[in-house]
């Protein structure tokens, strides 16, 4: 997966709490077991009108937030099923990042694996950023992985919480297996220098 270390970027608005995987990305997307075209299906539901064509009332759909990699969400954010297409289809959507004041938990974790960063914030702080942004659209905020700060469009600095080996993943730009991976030679010599706890014997 891509690494991840300092993002400046507008922010695309989905100022909805409770939004779940389902309306992240709809069960008729599942069938696939990669993440190709992913992008497509994100909040299908919600882009396009009956008639198939695009609603242009939704965020995503707006000229305005057209290239911006950070959503900014409402308050428990990827609750439902714990679908992993759901960090898929933001990855997919061109997204590095969601701001929301709360996420879900599997939700969390499924998009931390996958390179998808999760900043919680506090509630004042998701208003201003909020305001800020509807406001005037093409505010940009800096996400820096390594200090796990938030630079808030006027420069304040917002810490946000990452665990330690989530953070060195996505600055690493690997995954758990390819984490795994990058350890095989002190994997290797830890073996080789201690003896077996297990003898087997010949029958």
């Amino acid at each position: 997966m891509a690494r991840f270390d300092t993002l400046t970027s507008r922010l695309a608005p989905l100022p909805l709490d409770n939004v779940d995987t389902d309306q992240i990305i709809p069960a008729r997307y599942l069938k696939v077991i990669d993440k190709e075209g992913l992008g497509e299906g994100l909040f299908s539901a919600w882009r396009t009108l009956p008639d198939g064509s695009r609603d242009p009332a939704f965020v995503l759909n707006q000229k305005k937030y057209e290239g911006a990699k950070i959503l900014l969400a409402g308050d428990n954010f990827g609750c439902g099923s714990s679908r992993e297409h759901a960090p898929w289809a933001l990855l997919g959507g061109g997204f590095r990042a969601v701001i929301s004041p709360r996420f879900a938990d599997i939700f969390r974790n499924n998009s931390l694996k996958n390179g998808l960063l999760i900043v919680e914030v506090s509630q004042s702080v998701y208003r201003r950023l909020l305001a800020q942004v509807e406001a005037d659209p093409v505010v940009e905020v800096t996400l820096d992985l390594s200090q796990e700060l938030l630079f808030l469009p006027d420069g304040e600095e917002v810490s946000f919480p990452i665990d330690s080996f989530s953070r060195r993943c996505l600055l690493d730009g690997v995954d758990q297996l390819g984490y795994l991976f990058d350890q095989l030679g002190a994997i290797e010599s830890f073996e080789q220098s201690h003896e077996p706890r297990v003898r087997t014997t010949d029958s």
